[in-house]
Order: structure tokens, then C-alpha cells, then sequence
């Protein structure tokens, strides 16, 4: 018994030591390991079939949409990243910087890019020269570094992979629609696909991409009731436009600065399936991007023709299109129970000679632990099914969960009791940015994004009238 539930009693208690849990689940469940570089993390294969996963769902989306997939270089001349001012100064603490190669000293320093406004934009501007260049829509799959200090395998590395779409429009309209478009594309995804819920809205300039005329954000709360900023949109107005000079002679003839957008979203989202539907067992993975969907575990496996059904049960799942593998591994069945929870494959089937003699098998839910039986003649379009069932229970709890962990304050100290209790905090804000320091320093909170409606008629921080009302909350 104690080899069958070593899994669980080598996680910490989810709910006093939420930080150790994660990176026992993390590395005990073989998603990742720890780079030799400080900061940087090793996507082992489990973890990378997660995001293979996610960037198929993604790509299909994005192709869907009109946009097509490039690729630019790794490496930035530095003189490209000082041309935008802002934008320089909000990544200048991050960019790690290139000074020698070949033996020898480069003549100009070279950037690892931290973001790919600025060579992309150096392309654009030489690609683009009518109106019927317009509008560009591509997408770029890529590896980018940022030189963090403090760092968490998925949630905040040194490097990490991403997409980042790159588009130029012919107007502040178009450029605005697409802005949130994309915006709604991560949100659709997030939720048929991770089963996360997600707030959405603007960011405050404070909180804005360094360069963007308006950033908009798609915020999810984590198991401990922090938020994590799990996919942004752009809209970059005519700012890099002007700083790498994409121009275009328009219908009436006028040579006019065109209008930019980018937006993108990374390996954190791993970090947020983890943290959105995680529990004392480990992962709980929806089945959309699971790399494993169902598990076979043989009971009794010894007994004749018990190893072969399961095996005959696999090839028709497999055949289906689930993602199924079997465990004819000699380990217990407990202790195999516990190592596919631990690894939050969705749905597990249980086979054993009764079951067989029954025309039956067992399948239990890893979201829920139901166990119900279900005819082997009809197995395929039970199974699917069940996933399908699961995916949305998945996402049916974590709204749950999130609705009733939004909380109003009126006041500083109401704001600091309800991000104290694991909330987000509906709160009204003035539009100062001394009042949003104000919370950060009072409460350790920042604003996450605008709320879809302004309800709150005074400012958490200084009692005047409110201009808008922001969620608030502690954040990854």
C-alpha cells in the first residue's frame, strides 16, 4: 500500500505550500527539468506534447484568420532596438546582449530578441510600398530571452516559446479590429480548449506593452487565487511604423504611415493549465491538449486473453483518434492508478477477466473521479463521450470557482481583505497613476484589466469619482 501511494505523499499540500506543489508536479510528472543556465528550463517530452498540442490548436486558428507563419532571426542589431523609445526602455533590464562571435568583437553588439517588433518591423518597412501590400498578416512560432531574476519552470524563464503575431493595416480601424479579434481568438481557445476561464480587457498604461498605443489582456486565476496574464494583444498605432518607416502610397496617391498590431501567447500557458485544474494528485490535463486522453490499465493481467483485449481496445481507440496508450507494465494496479493521476490523463479504463465476461469496462474521470461502466461493443463513441464530458466539467468547475472568487472593495483596506482571501477585487478607479501605485504598495496588487462594465462610482485609493472599474489581484 505504501508503494501505491508514494505518488500523492511526494507532493506538497496544495493548499499551505501552493509554490513547492507546483514544482513538485512540475518535475515529478517529467514535464520539465532545470537547465544548467540559471533561469532557463529543459521541455521534456511530456511537457513539449502539451504545447505541441496548444500550437495546433492555435495554428488552426490563426490560418483560419487569414494569417500565415514566417520566420525571423534570433538575433537583433542593437542600433534596431533604441529606434522606439518606450520601447527600448521597458525591455532594456531584460535583453541579454551579444558582444563577440567568431573570436572575435562584434562591431555592433547584437540582441537576443526579448520581442520581435522591431526586426520584424525593419522587414515590414521594406516589404511594404502600396496600399495593396496591405493588409499583412503573418504569425511567427519562435524562442525569445528575457533576462529574468527571478524565475519558475513555464510561468517565468530566461527563455521560452511563443508565437507572436505581426500585422500591418491601412487604418487605426483595421489595425483596432484585429487588435481584439485576436483577443477573442485566445479567449475562445482558452476555453474550448484549456478549459480556463478568462477575464479579458484593457490594460492600464501602466501595465500596457512597451510601444503599444493599448494593450489588452486575457487574465485567469490560479488555484492560490492569483491571476496569471496568459495571452496579450497590441494595438501599436503608428509607433513602429514611424520608427522603421512602413509607408505605403494609398488610393489618392499620399505616402502614409501604416498601422501596426502584435500579439502572442507562450509556454506560461502550460503553467496555467497546471495551476487552473491541479490538485492534491497532481496534473489534471483537458483532454483537448492532454498528450495522453486515455489510459488502459489491465487487471489481472496474467489471466488468458485479458493483455490482448487490451491491446485489441487500444487499437480501436487509437483508430478513433484518441490519444491512448496502454500500461502492460509490471507494476501494480494501484500503483499505476496513482502514476496516471499523477500525470492527469483524463480518463483511465479499467479491463479485467469479469469485465470482459460482461462485455463491459471500467472508465474513471480524472476531474472527478466518477467511475461509470460502459459497453465495450460501443467503446470509441462511449470514450468520446466521456473526454467531451470531461472538457466541459473542467471548465464548468474552474468558472465556478472563478465567479465566486470575484469580490468589490470601496476602500483600500476592503481591496487588501479580499486579495488576502485568494480574489480578484472589482474596484473603482480614479485614473491616476499615483492611486494604482498606491494599491500596489498598500495591498501588493496590481491591475490586472478593465472590467467590462464601470460599476463602481469612487476610486479604491483617494475617494473621488471613479473613471473606470479595473480587477485587481495579486499576480504571477
Amino acid at each position: 500500500m505504501a508503494k501505491d501511494n508514494q505518488f500523492v505523499s511526494q507532493i506538497a499540500d496544495i493548499e499551505n505550500d501552493f509554490p513547492q506543489w507546483y514544482s513538485d508536479v512540475v518535475l515529478k510528472t517529467k514535464l520539465v527539468d532545470y537547465g544548467p543556465v540559471k533561469g532557463t528550463m529543459v521541455i521534456r517530452p511530456y511537457g513539449y506534447a502539451i504545447w505541441e498540442n496548444i500550437q495546433k490548436e492555435l495554428d488552426a486558428r490563426f490560418k483560419e484568420t487569414g494569417h500565415e507563419n514566417a520566420y525571423f532571426p534570433l538575433l537583433i542589431p542593437m542600433s534596431f532596438m533604441t529606434k522606439e523609445a518606450e520601447h527600448v526602455e521597458g525591455f532594456a533590464p531584460e535583453v541579454a546582449v551579444v558582444t563577440h562571435a567568431g573570436g572575435e568583437k562584434l562591431a555592433e553588439p547584437l540582441c537576443i530578441r526579448p520581442t520581435s517588433e522591431t526586426i520584424i518591423g525593419t522587414m515590414y518597412g521594406k516589404w511594404i510600398q502600396s496600399y495593396r501590400d496591405l493588409p499583412v498578416l503573418m504569425n511567427q512560432w519562435a524562442n525569445v530571452m528575457r533576462w529574468e531574476k527571478t524565475t519558475r519552470p513555464f510561468l517565468r524563464t530566461s527563455e521560452f516559446l511563443w508565437q507572436e503575431g505581426h500585422t500591418v493595416h491601412a487604418s487605426e480601424e483595421e489595425a483596432m479590429e484585429e487588435t481584439l479579434k485576436m483577443l477573442s481568438v485566445y479567449e475562445e481557445f482558452a476555453k474550448t480548449c484549456l478549459a480556463m476561464p478568462v477575464l479579458t480587457g484593457r490594460k492600464t498604461e501602466k501595465e500596457k506593452f512597451a510601444g503599444a498605443v493599448a494593450t489588452f489582456g486575457m487574465e485567469a486565476m490560479m488555484h492560490d487565487g492569483k491571476s496569471l496574464q496568459a495571452g496579450t494583444t497590441h494595438y501599436l498605432g503608428q509607433n513602429f511604423s514611424k520608427a522603421f518607416d512602413i509607408q505605403f502610397s494609398d488610393k489618392d496617391g499620399a505616402l502614409k504611415y501604416a498601422y501596426t498590431t502584435s500579439w502572442g501567447v507562450s509556454t506560461r500557458l502550460i503553467g496555467a493549465i497546471i495551476m487552473t485544474h491541479g490538485d492534491q494528485r497532481g496534473l489534471v490535463l483537458p483532454p483537448v491538449v492532454a498528450p495522453v486522453q486515455v489510459v488502459i490499465v489491465p487487471i489481472a493481467s496474467k489471466k488468458p486473453g485479458v493483455l490482448e483485449a487490451c491491446a485489441a481496445l487500444k487499437d480501436r481507440l487509437k483508430r478513433a483518434g484518441i490519444r491512448v496508450t496502454l500500461d502492460d507494465s509490471d507494476n501494480s494496479p494501484g500503483w499505476k492508478f496513482n502514476e496516471w493521476e499523477m500525470k492527469g490523463v483524463p480518463v483511465r479504463i479499467e479491463l479485467g477477466p469479469r469485465d470482459l465476461e460482461a462485455g463491459k469496462m471500467l472508465c474513471a474521470r480524472r476531474d472527478n473521479f466518477e467511475k461509470t461502466e460502459v459497453s465495450l461493443e460501443n467503446a470509441e463513441e462511449e470514450v468520446k463521450a466521456l473526454l467531451s464530458n470531461v472538457q466541459t466539467g473542467m471548465y464548468e468547475k474552474a468558472k465556478e470557482r472563478m465567479e465566486s472568487r470575484i469580490v468589490k472593495a470601496d476602500s483600500l483596506q476592503e481591496l487588501l481583505s479580499g486579495v488576502n482571501g485568494g480574489n480578484f477585487v472589482r474596484a473603482g478607479w480614479c485614473g491616476c497613476r499615483a492611486c494604482e501605485d498606491k494599491v500596489k504598495e498598500f495591498a501588493q496588487a496590481t491591475s490586472r484589466v478593465f472590467a467590462k462594465e464601470d460599476t463602481q462610482e469612487t476610486c479604491v485609493a483617494c475617494g473621488k469619482k471613479s473613471a473606470h472599474t479595473v480587477i485587481f489581484a495579486r499576480a504571477y
